[in-house]
């Protein structure tokens, strides 16, 4: 079965390497016909790591600045404004990347990121056949194409969640660098309390003062009010107006708003979703019957459908929650036959003309669903499936 698992991924994998091979050569990935960078999110990234290098730091947090410097590091004009609005721990990653030129600096960073995120995945399933198999899924092609950050968030927390129950201190620490993804968060802190993880719940505090105080003092202290404008700023472009398209939000807020719904009732439908998942999160975390797999299963889909502000990009961790489930127990056909009618959906943002189909959105319920079935919380739920 493995060999055979082994194989189809293998071909998947292939596929996604001759069609980026194949865009780099038409110009179309990484750089343009003119040997330009064609203009991606990885170009906010090594942008904002140049600034960093040459002192002018707070310029990353200024919109119109960040995107003057942007044009000239690629070298022609482009109208939407693409800011800078992590907080400045997230520097001291691609700080690293940006020591590089721009086609080695991209190309370094999703190899390296997918073989972080592949490995998580891998430990966490406990079988050397899901590293190919993480590297096969649909959002590894969306990750090379933009040059994003989800396989290292995915990596980051798998593993803290993998290292939890014997390593409280080292899972802590890497829950405080995932500070770094604030909107990715929200209830962590809420599993931790319920499930009495006080240990990495400490830990975690630590990990985030240390971390983000190490970004202070090399970076300024000044930087972290200059992120807080900037991720105000972002907020207002992204939630409000949405200037990247409300097609863009893969949650139940994106979702109604690119229905036509007001902001009011979107908020609202946002607002019961999230309290909903939080409930399920703290019932689950705080149960001692409950197997640790599918506690971390459940709170990976947990973050993704809590958060308004979530994108296809981010959806790698989607693989983190899907280990765990297999660490569990093997997927029936039921479950199988959900993922697959799901795993399609996640290429929609490759259709011509980016034909809006709430893909992220969808993978993370048919996930959640799973999950569900197996905690046996039908009567919370109102699902009727049988364990």
């Amino acid at each position: 079965m493995d060999r055979r698992v082994f194989a189809a991924s293998l071909c998947f994998v292939i596929v996604y390497a001759i069609m980026l091979w194949h865009g780099y050569l038409q110009h179309l990935w990484i750089i343009d016909p003119d040997g330009h960078p064609v203009v991606s999110d990885f170009v906010v990234f090594w942008v904002a790591a140049h600034l960093a290098l040459k002192g002018a730091v707070l310029a990353a947090y200024d919109a119109q600045r960040e995107h003057a410097a942007e044009l000239a590091a690629i070298g022609h004009s482009y109208q939407q404004v693409l800011g800078w609005s992590y907080p400045p721990l997230f520097l001291l990653v691609v700080i690293l990347p940006a020591q590089l030129a721009y086609v080695p600096a991209y190309v370094a960073w999703c190899v390296i990121t997918l073989i972080l995120y592949a490995a998580a995945v891998a430990a966490i399933a406990d079988r050397a056949v899901a590293f190919m198999v993480a590297c096969a899924m649909p959002w590894v092609l969306i990750e090379f194409m933009l040059g994003q950050n989800g396989f290292l968030t995915a990596a980051v927390l798998g593993m803290a969640l993998l290292q939890m129950e014997k390593r409280p201190a080292l899972s802590g620490l890497m829950l405080g660098f995932l500070t770094y993804k604030p909107q990715l968060g929200i209830l962590i802190p809420l599993a931790l309390a319920a499930g009495g993880y006080w240990r990495v719940f400490g830990w975690a505090v630590a990990g985030a003062l240390f971390w983000n105080g190490l970004a202070s003092a090399i970076f300024g202290f000044e930087t972290y009010s200059a992120f807080l404008r900037a991720m105000s700023h972002a907020a207002d472009t992204h939630l409000v107006r949405s200037d990247l398209g409300w097609n863009k939000l893969q949650s139940i807020y994106g979702v109604m708003r690119m229905a036509g719904a007001p902001a009011v009732a979107a908020w609202a439908m946002q607002g019961l979703v999230s309290a909903a998942v939080a409930f399920a999160t703290a019932f689950c975390w705080r149960s001692r019957n409950t197997a640790f797999e599918l506690k971390a299963a459940l709170l990976v889909v947990a973050v993704l459908l809590a958060t308004p502000y979530i994108l296809y990009y981010d959806v790698p961790v989607l693989a983190v929650a899907c280990a765990f489930l297999f660490r569990q127990r093997r997927f029936d056909r039921f479950e199988l036959s959900l993922l697959t009618a799901a795993a399609p959906l996640l290429f929609s943002p490759m259709l011509p003309g980016f034909t809006y189909v709430p893909g992220a959105l969808l993978a993370s319920l048919s996930v959640g669903l799973i999950t569900v079935r197996r905690l046996q919380l039908q009567p919370i739920f109102g699902f009727a499936f049988a364990g």
